[in-house]
């Protein structure tokens, strides 16, 4: 379809719903959740419960860990597989690497009040 001379008149909807995904953010909830999920499979079950994925920020992947152990063997011994397996599940989210750091995975559940 084309528009007329001064841009009015119907558009295609492929434009339209480009259009209204980029506005809402869909494509970045989108990358997110194939992120998570290129995470969990990357990591494995034994691991996952002690991370959480963060924010990619210029191709960074910033990763919360539970404890200093952790931290050392995925930034030590496993970047390199963690990377080809993100890079192959997440494409549409460009890492080129990962940045741990020690903290909070979730915040604890508030269990009955202390006597």
């Amino acid at each position: 379809m084309s528009t007329g001379p001064k841009g009015r008149g119907p558009k295609p909807l492929s434009e339209i719903l480009g259009n209204l995904f980029a506005a809402r953010g869909f494509g970045r909830l989108q990358a997110a959740s194939e992120l998570e999920l290129a995470w969990a499979s990357a990591v494995g079950d034994r691991d996952l419960g002690q991370t959480r994925v963060g924010g990619v920020r210029r191709g960074v992947l910033n990763v919360t860990v539970a404890h200093p152990g952790l931290l050392e063997e995925l930034s030590t011994f496993r970047k390199p597989s963690l990377l080809a397996t993100l890079r192959r599940d997440a494409p549409g989210t460009p890492i080129h690497d990962i940045r741990f750091r020690v903290g909070p995975i979730s915040s604890p559940s508030p269990g009955p009040p202390r006597p």
